[in-house]
C-alpha cells in the first residue's frame, strides 16, 4: 500500500480539491488513532503519535494508492482542552462531516478494554443521522485476555447498537487485524464506485 501525507486543514477552503473517496478515522483522544493509521499504512511516522492525548488538532489528509484518502480528524472527549477550543474543534468537525460529499466510510475507533463512552455513542448516532457508513474498529485488543475478547466485542456491539460483524478488533502493537479492515474498506469503495 502506498501512502503519503497530502495536507492539513481547519476549514473547507483548505480541503484538498479532489474527487477521491474519503475514509475518515474518528475516535476518542488516546484511543490510538495515530498508531492505527501508522500500523494500517505500514508506516512508522505517517501520523504523529504523541504521549499526551489531543495532539491532532487539524484534519489531516493522506492519499492511499492514488485512489482514495484516509482522513485523520481530531480526537473527541479530551478534557484538558479549553471550552473555546472544544467549540472551535466541534465546528471544524461539523463543517467537514456536513460539507464533504466524498466521505465514503467512517472508521470509528473504540478502546476494546472499556465500554464505549457517551462520546463514542454520540459520534455513532451523529454519523447514523448523516447516513454515513460506519465501521467500528476495537483497538488495543492485545491488552484484552484472549478468553475475554468476544465478550469485550459484544459489549461494544450492544452499547453502539451495531451488529457484531461490523466491529473488527485490531492491535497496532502486534500489527494484527488490519487485513479485514482493509478488505471492508475496499469492498465499501467498490460498492460505491
Amino acid at each position: 500500500m502506498q501512502s503519503e501525507f497530502l495536507t492539513s486543514a481547519t476549514r473547507k477552503e483548505e480541503y484538498p480539491v479532489t474527487t477521491m473517496p474519503e475514509v475518515v478515522v474518528v475516535g476518542r483522544s488516546n484511543v490510538g488513532k495515530s498508531s492505527f493509521i501508522n500500523a494500517f499504512c505500514q508506516r512508522k511516522k505517517l501520523a504523529y503519535v504523541g504521549s499526551t492525548p489531543g495532539k491532532t488538532r487539524l484534519i489531516n489528509f493522506f492519499e492511499i494508492d492514488k485512489k482514495w484518502m484516509l482522513v485523520d480528524v481530531p480526537g473527541y472527549g479530551y478534557a484538558k482542552m479549553s471550552k473555546s477550543m472544544l467549540i472551535q474543534m466541534g465546528k471544524m468537525m461539523d463543517e467537514y462531516f456536513t460539507c464533504r460529499e466524498q466521505i465514503s466510510l467512517v472508521i470509528s475507533l473504540v478502546d476494546s478494554r472499556h465500554e464505549p463512552t457517551g462520546d463514542d455513542v454520540d459520534m455513532i448516532d451523529y454519523l447514523k443521522e448523516l447516513g454515513i457508513p460506519i465501521l467500528v474498529v476495537a483497538t488495543k485488543i492485545d491488552k484484552v485476555p484472549k478468553t475475554k475478547r468476544i465478550k469485550a466485542l459484544k459489549v461494544v456491539s450492544q452499547k453502539l447498537q451495531l451488529p457484531l460483524n461490523q466491529i473488527l478488533p485490531v492491535s497496532s502493537t502486534e500489527k494484527t487485524g488490519f487485513e479485514p479492515v482493509y478488505e471492508k474498506i475496499q469492498s465499501m469503495l467498490e460498492s460505491q464506485s
